[in-house]
């Protein structure tokens, strides 16, 4: 087997797995705070037995100050983005909350723009507003339901909010250096479960045993093992074939949905996350910037 086929079939792996954990946030019946604790608690135990293996568990003590502080506070935004975005897949289903997640590619466009003074082409500006237009459609809204629902629409909100904190995450994580990416997760989902610890989540004690089972999953599985096959997926594989590959993760969501809660998303809905697709991979693979700065 070739190098970009194990690549490939981790992130298709762990892709669709993704699709899944909303599944396992609402079945486990637990409120979007408790989820995300235990998301946290359980990602950062497993991961930190991870690093333990690699032998660079140690070195989390040797950073610098400043490095250190910025991994926790993306811990934070990490934290607050888990919960909102299970808020939102309580509020309007997974579908709905997943496609209106994937976002937040664009939103680091304009955090980096802000953050690191990078230069927006004209034609990155109109791929973005393809992608509003997109997530316009994609909530099913048309302008005589936007004040039937206040549920969806705190739903709709939460969600996007999840996706402007992880967009955070990510501009937070582009400008650390000196540690490495397991390090970061382990201080960011233990830091998480530090901060969210102090919003009163189940007690351990209260949790059942069929919760133990789908937080564990979430914990486990969505969080430290997808982590990990991603971890050593990714660096197998080209740009062009990662954009299009972690699209999986919607698509997913999508039948997931569909199977699990026959919540079937109408012909809009279905262009709106086209068009969300088309845009990310418009920015991600730079379509016609090349040609805006040789102009």
């Amino acid at each position: 087997m070739t190098r970009q086929m194990e690549g490939m079939i981790g992130v298709i792996a762990a892709q669709t797995l993704l699709g899944t954990i909303g599944l396992c946030a609402l079945e486990s019946g637990a409120d979007p705070v408790s989820v995300a604790f235990y998301r946290c608690l359980i990602g950062g135990i497993a991961l930190g037995l991870y690093c333990l293996w690699r032998r660079d568990l140690t070195g989390i003590f040797r950073l610098p100050g400043r490095v250190f502080l910025l991994a926790a506070s993306s811990g934070v935004l990490m934290a607050g983005n888990w919960v909102l975005f299970f808020e939102g897949i309580r509020q309007t289903g997974i579908a709905v909350a997943t496609i209106t997640f994937h976002i937040q590619p664009f939103l680091v466009v304009l955090l980096g723009a802000v953050v690191f003074r990078e230069r927006l082409h004209g034609v990155t500006l109109m791929w973005i507003a393809l992608a509003l237009i997109g997530l316009a459609l994609s909530t099913g809204l048309t302008g005589a339901q936007l004040s039937a629902d206040r549920s969806y629409l705190l739903g709709l909100g939460a969600t996007l909010a999840a996706a402007f904190l992880y967009a955070g995450v990510t501009v937070i994580a582009k400008g650390l250096t000196g540690l490495t990416a397991p390090q970061l997760a382990t201080i960011q989902f233990l830091t998480g479960s530090l901060l969210l610890a102090a919003f009163s989540p189940i007690s351990p004690l209260a949790v059942t045993g069929a919760q133990w089972g789908w937080l564990g999953i979430i914990g486990l599985v969505h969080t430290a093992g997808v982590y990990v096959v991603l971890y050593k997926a990714l660096p197998k594989l080209t740009t062009p074939v990662i954009a299009v590959l972690l699209f999986l993760y919607p698509a997913s969501a999508v039948v997931v949905d569909a199977l699990a809660y026959g919540h079937l998303i109408g012909p809009g809905q279905v262009a709106g996350l086209v068009l969300i697709i088309l845009a990310s991979l418009a920015v991600t693979l730079k379509w016609g910037a090349q040609a805006t700065c040789s102009a």
